[in-house]
């Protein structure tokens, strides 16, 4: 796309997005979006949800040694439990994926789609390839689970999406062990901003900051055509990340291009997992349209000045 578009907002879209698309995928499938990254010593690997044509999604895995172009593994490499305890909680599907490095291992945050709703689920992997379930971390309605990555105060640490009210907003809880958590605390309402007004959620893994955490999140506004998905972004305390220190009152990124305009669900750029390299660059990961995985780049300077000091 013409880079004046691009330029409208804050950050950069790649001009060779998306990176993944169904085309990209060797096996029968309807769609890829909303992949998280896992960095390795040698490159980027990306931990994608496709939807089957059955109708339910699982993870795929892409490689690249650059985080720009990306080759699909032959096969799923995490499907939906067919027994166990796990069972009937992802009859319908493993969605959404979030990884975050604790203690040089991946624990991954997944939402677990069954009849009774949503809940979110935790898994591990050391080689990206296989992965092992841990845990069913929450009650059925939440979703957009990140882990902090690292204990905060002696305990772990995770943002959430429950709903209450028929309203999402971003919570924290704490855990000892990554399995059992509590002291709940809502961390932010939609409606802060005029562009999150209908809900928000947690969408890329904390990035800690001298000055917080910084915390970028999917806000939604209704409109009459539905909703349209935007990526934001918040600082929180660092040593009480249940405290907002501030919140950008522009969007980083919203859907302008044709690929986010439309797909399956159209005005979707969803905002999943983020890189930052040693010089400050971020590639930012996001769904297009539910229909494709894209990248965004920045650098954490500009997010902080040109959104979060916006006036």
């Amino acid at each position: 796309m013409p880079d004046s578009a691009a330029a409208r907002d804050i950050l950069h879209r790649w001009e060779g997005n998306p990176i993944l698309t169904i085309d990209d995928v060797p096996f029968r499938a309807n769609t890829v979006f909303n992949g998280t990254p896992l960095v390795r010593e040698d490159g980027i690997d990306m931990l994608l949800r496709v939807e089957g044509q059955q109708g339910y999604s699982f993870f795929a895995l892409a490689r690249s040694r650059d985080g720009l172009h990306f080759t699909v593994c032959d096969k799923p490499v995490m499907m939906p439990a067919e027994v166990g305890p796990w069972a009937l909680y992802e009859s319908r599907g493993i969605e959404d994926p979030r990884a975050t490095r604790l203690d040089g291992t991946y624990y991954v945050l997944y939402v677990a789609s069954g009849p009774y709703g949503p809940r979110i689920a935790l898994a591990k992997t050391d080689d990206h390839m296989s992965y092992e379930r841990i845990a069913l971390v929450s009650e059925p309605g939440n979703k957009d689970g990140v882990l902090f990555p690292r204990k905060i105060k002696g305990r772990y640490a995770r943002l959430d999406r429950p709903i209450g009210e028929d309203k999402g907003c971003i919570w924290i809880s704490y855990s000892l062990d990554l399995i059992h958590w509590g002291d709940s605390q809502m961390v932010l309402p939609p409606g802060g901003v005029r562009w999150d007004t209908f809900r928000v959620g947690a969408s890329v893994p904390p990035i800690e900051t001298p000055a917080g955490w910084l915390k970028i999140y999917h806000g939604t506004s209704w409109t009459p055509a539905g909703p349209v998905y935007r990526a934001g972004a918040l600082l929180l305390d660092l040593d009480d990340p249940a405290n907002v220190v501030k919140q950008g009152l522009v969007p980083l990124l919203s859907p302008r291009a044709e690929y986010e305009r439309i797909g399956d669900i159209g005005n979707v750029c969803f905002a999943c997992g983020a890189v930052v390299f040693d010089n400050g660059t971020i590639y930012v990961y996001y769904g297009a349209a539910d229909t494709s995985i894209c990248v965004a780049t920045g650098t954490i300077d500009q997010i902080m000045t040109e959104c979060l000091e916006y006036e």
